[in-house]
């Protein structure tokens, strides 16, 4: 979990953050909880340089790959060691496991999306939505972890036979 809350630290508030600077104070997409249309993504792709949407995309590869692997198996034992029921395990792994996949497919939409001259209406509605969708799986794993927790199975408490003299 440590690990999970460093990468995520590390990604969205330090690394996105300081993109920032390249620019022209413009939060990245990934930043955007609320998402994004493409007036928003036009104005980004005029302030960044080649460079910087380089950069971006290199972030994506790396720390923007790692996150989402790393909290999918950190979430994906929490919950496997935590709940015994099969369906309700399944049912709480399901949101962890589309996370990784969102995430992953976002990223790709919104270097696509910031790769063309043009912003095209549709591929940014589509990185918008993963994005959207992120963010909100983001939370639903949280919860699914805290359930898992406070679902755990208690130990029963067994008799002790008493000492015999």
């Amino acid at each position: 979990m440590t690990v999970s809350l460093f990468l995520f630290w590390y990604v969205h508030l330090l690394t996105l953050q300081q993109l920032t600077q390249l620019s022209g104070g413009l939060a990245m997409p990934d930043s955007l909880v609320g998402g994004f249309d493409a007036g928003y993504v036009g104005q980004l792709n005029a302030a960044m340089d080649n460079d910087a949407r380089g950069q971006l995309n290199y972030v994506h590869k790396t720390a923007g790959t790692l996150f989402p692997l790393i909290f999918g198996f950190t979430w994906l034992l929490l919950i496997g060691t935590n709940v015994a029921r099969k369906t309700l395990r399944w049912a709480l792994w399901a949101v962890p496991l589309l996370f990784v996949v969102v995430r992953f497919w976002g990223n790709v939409s919104i270097d696509a999306a910031l790769g063309s001259e043009t912003a095209d209406a549709g591929q940014v509605a589509l990185a918008s939505a993963l994005t959207v969708a992120g963010w909100v799986l983001f939370v639903l794993s949280l919860l699914a972890g805290a359930a898992a927790v406070f679902l755990r199975k208690k130990p029963a408490k067994s008799a002790r036979p008493a000492p015999s003299q």
